[in-house]
């Protein structure tokens, strides 16, 4: 009786929440669309080699993605750079609204920049954040030599290699809009985080090594999100979020999670085929 009571009030709780997303239709929007790093920051485990996105071609098929953002009709854009740095995100903005600021290769200029402009926008926002050494790979490094798991590590590190390739090799090939629809493509996304979990299980009670770097990588994400939000003002509110394509899966996870919130994905926006 009592366990026919709980499953009831867990059905009925299923469907509060789906009623309530339901009723909620005017919600606020973010998209969130992963970018390879356009002027190789060279900062991550792994990183995609790009040619010069200044090129003319590029500068054309930089123009074509920013002509399929602009169907989100965004009414904010966040970019990856750290808020204590919105102050000169400011500056370079307004200096490039006046035509006084050359861009940067960088996908923050490129994408963020360029599409606030086009759109009107008069700013555009950092929402970066930290959790201190959000990939504290020495450590389950370190276990796993102490442990003889080397050989159970590497397999793990080859796949993040292996889509950094991937990515790498797609790009050469393709233009920067298909890049970008390949890295927010659901099979790439599980490519990058599915080698999270298998590092969760590098660890033990007293050294939860893998567990650890997959907790501080997602306090990083959940702390960016939470700044994405902090700039919606009214339920009509559209951001546009540009980031290295590591977190597009984990800010994807906790927006779809988040009930006040409706998720945009890419590929609504992207020309079939």
């Amino acid at each position: 009786m009592q366990a026919g009571v709980v499953a009831f009030a867990l059905i009925a709780a299923s469907g509060a929440t789906s009623a309530l997303r339901a009723q909620s239709q005017h919600r606020p929007e973010i998209l969130i669309v992963g970018s390879f790093h356009m002027a190789n920051r060279n900062h991550d485990l792994y990183d995609v080699q790009a040619d010069d996105v200044r090129s003319p071609q590029r500068q054309r098929e930089i123009a074509e993605v920013i002509e399929v953002l602009k169907r989100f009709h965004p009414t904010t854009v966040a970019i990856e750079a750290d808020i204590e740095d919105d102050r000169r995100i400011a500056r370079e903005y307004a200096e490039y609204l006046a035509g006084r600021y050359q861009l940067s290769a960088d996908e923050t200029n490129q994408l963020g920049y360029r599409t606030a402009r086009e759109l009107g926008l008069r700013s555009v926002h950092a929402v970066n954040a930290w959790a201190g050494n959000d990939f504290p790979l020495q450590p389950v490094s370190d276990y796993a030599k102490a442990h003889g798991k080397e050989a159970q590590l590497q397999p793990i590190l080859a796949q993040w290699s292996a889509a950094t390739k991937e990515l790498d090799a797609y790009l050469k090939a393709h233009t920067v809009l298909e890049t970008l629809a390949h890295a927010n493509s659901a099979a790439f996304i599980a490519e990058n985080m599915d080698p999270y979990f298998a590092l969760a299980r590098l660890g033990e009670p007293g050294d939860y090594a893998g567990a650890d770097l997959l907790g501080n990588y997602y306090l990083r994400n959940i702390r960016i999100y939470r700044n994405i939000v902090s700039l919606i003002g009214s339920e009509a509110d559209r951001i546009l979020v540009i980031y290295g394509y590591g977190h597009v899966g984990w800010l994807q996870e906790i927006a779809r999670q988040d009930p006040a919130i409706r998720l945009r994905t890419l590929s609504e926006f992207t020309p079939a085929g």
